[in-house]
């Protein structure tokens, strides 16, 4: 290490991917955030996102309200986490020191790394099982992929696996090859998507029926019971992002650039492309009789092979891309956080892709509610509590003044009790504690009536009780805490490994 005053203990704390972003290298600026939050919303899963809502029984403007107060509510927490690794040029693992301890930060770097593998083994499966697709379009005799028991048949998965090695290759070169493929993506998805859109209305003879298709929920209560888990559940769409936003916020020229970026970015381009997939599961309603939530099975619908195989090769390339740019950076660099000096970048994508197998990922989109009511509030109830602590720490108790230096020492400002800030854990286990009667209601793992219904209820709320109740715990086991003034807030300007 060259440079610095940090000591060879350190060097468990430190590597290349953890080591602050130096001032002259923090070259992003406002239309790079909005560039990155239209090419990250400009998915599969967000397309899935609306297109689950309307089967589950909204129509299109209820679904499209829900979409967009669920992005206004997450963008408050990205741009308030965002604060610091704009600030100090330090990415989410590191950030997470100050308020869970030099050791303590693996355990939300853990919880956020584990959904963001859960993430990765879904769009894996999307990318399989259009590689699939392909396939049985030229061979109608191959069934339709079968999701009921554990495991799909053996042709789908072989195709998954398939995809899946594809992946690991692209780790392997290193995700500089990903490049060419996010610029493919940005011209084939918004393309793709508008031709769907104009396939839709125009197969459903106009805007007018697809618009007209009423709510199947007859009365206000038999909504709202629908809606507000549903709005969690687009919370919870971006719960990991607003976590890990310093792995992008510390690019920034200044708090302004990510700011105004993510307001023009985030909810315009989610509300938009939502929009396309409310319209397009609307008008399969007309075509089919039954809405057709997944698009993957949407474009297999399609006659024509060629038009079935180019659909599927492209949201082949585009899943990829997403994948690598989304799904493998930021908990690559997480489970880096666990053994800098062990694990890197390309080792941290290696563990990735095997969790994302190892989840299940089949199982978490077989149907709606699956996805929405399994998986985006489950995963909401671990990191709302994680968000509560870090904006609580930050902005309440240090005042957004942070010891940088000490970031990266075991015996500095974050060392608290050997590393772990024991309060911190406290308030994160309160906070998660609320939900789990909820959750195990949800996988049938206990009667409904164990627990009273409120309590089982409160899990439709799951990332607001866990940020409210975990925040409020924090704050009041950390009245009493000294927080001594740093030397000097500034970063070690540069950090290099030998």
């Amino acid at each position: 290490m060259k440079a610095t005053a940090l000591s060879t203990q350190d060097n468990s704390l430190i590597n290349e991917d953890l080591a602050p972003v130096p001032q002259h290298k923090r070259s992003w600026g406002t239309w790079n955030y909005a560039a990155l939050w239209i090419s990250m919303s400009l998915c599969i899963p967000t397309y899935m996102l609306a297109s689950s809502l309307i089967q589950g029984g909204m129509n299109w403007w209820q679904s499209i309200l829900t979409i967009f107060l669920g992005n206004a509510i997450v963008l408050i927490p990205m741009v308030l986490n965002g604060h610091a690794g704009a600030k100090y040029g330090i990415p989410f693992p590191v950030l997470a020191r100050a308020s869970f301890g030099t050791r303590g930060a693996n355990i939300p770097a853990m919880l956020r790394a584990i959904v963001a593998c859960g993430w990765f083994g879904i769009q894996t499966w999307i990318g399989g099982a259009s590689l699939y697709n392909i396939f049985r379009a030229w061979n109608p005799s191959l069934a339709e992929i079968n999701t009921s028991t554990l495991f799909p048949q053996a042709v789908p998965f072989l195709c998954f696996f398939l995809f899946w090695l594809l992946n690991m290759f692209i780790v392997y070169l290193g995700t500089g090859s990903i490049r060419k493929l996010l610029v493919f993506k940005a011209f084939f998805l918004p393309a793709a998507a508008l031709a769907l859109l104009f396939w839709a209305i125009s197969a459903a003879h106009g805007l007018g029926p697809i618009l007209n298709q009423p709510s199947k929920f007859t009365d206000s209560t038999s909504f709202f019971a629908y809606f507000f888990p549903a709005l969690t559940g687009m919370v919870g769409f971006w719960a990991t992002l607003s976590l890990n936003i310093p792995d992008f916020t510390r690019y920034a020229k200044s708090q302004n650039a990510q700011v105004k970026g993510q307001i023009i970015g985030l909810a315009p381009s989610m509300t938009l492309f939502a929009f396309i997939g409310v319209v397009v599961t609307s008008a399969t309603t007309i075509i089919y009789g039954n809405p057709e939530w997944d698009i993957v099975k949407l474009a297999g619908k399609f006659e024509n092979k060629i038009m079935v195989s180019f659909a599927m090769i492209g949201i082949i390339i585009s899943t990829l891309a997403t994948n690598i740019a989304a799904n493998i950076v930021s908990p690559a660099n997480d489970f880096s956080n666990l053994a800098p000096n062990k694990i890197n970048f390309k080792t941290g994508g290696y563990i990735t892709g095997i969790i994302g197998v190892l989840i299940f990922p089949w199982k978490l989109i077989a149907d709606p509610n699956g996805y929405i009511f399994t998986w985006l509030l489950a995963y909401s109830s671990l990191l709302g509590p994680i968000g509560g602590i870090m904006i609580a720490d930050y902005f309440f108790i240090r005042k957004k003044i942070l010891a940088a230096n000490d970031l990266y020492k075991h015996n500095g400002a974050y060392s608290y009790s050997n590393g772990f800030n024991n309060k911190a854990i406290i308030a994160l286990l309160l906070g998660i504690l609320p939900n789990v009667p909820g959750f195990l209601l949800q996988l049938k793992l206990i009667s409904a009536a164990v627990f009273p219904v409120w309590i089982a209820h409160l899990y439709n709320y799951a990332w607001f009780v866990g940020f409210l109740v975990s925040s409020a715990v924090y704050l009041l086991l950390m009245k009493d805490y000294k927080v001594e003034p740093p030397v000097t807030s500034e970063i070690v300007e540069h950090v290099s490994i030998n």
